[in-house]
């Protein structure tokens, strides 16, 4: 059974995304689940899968990181 932290990335600039789940990939013991380019997919991407983590992204367009994240400490 694999005890790693599901991480769910966020930023709206899909290179940076694709570089950190990357990087989270090759670390041991990290487990990199999903991806999302907006505040919205990523609360909705919480509310279905429950990540452990979620590493967001503060500045991006429409509901920004800082909403999101207060939308999921609220809801989770």
């Amino acid at each position: 059974m694999n005890d790693a932290p599901l991480i769910h990335v966020v930023d709206d600039d899909p290179v940076v995304r694709r570089a950190l789940r990357d990087y989270l990939a090759a670390t041991p013991g990290l487990a990199p689940r999903g991806e999302s380019a907006t505040g919205h997919e990523a609360t909705a991407y919480v509310e279905q899968h429950a990540p452990d983590v979620v590493l967001m992204d503060l500045n991006m367009p429409g509901q920004n990181g800082v909403e999101a994240t207060a939308w999921i400490r609220q809801h989770h």
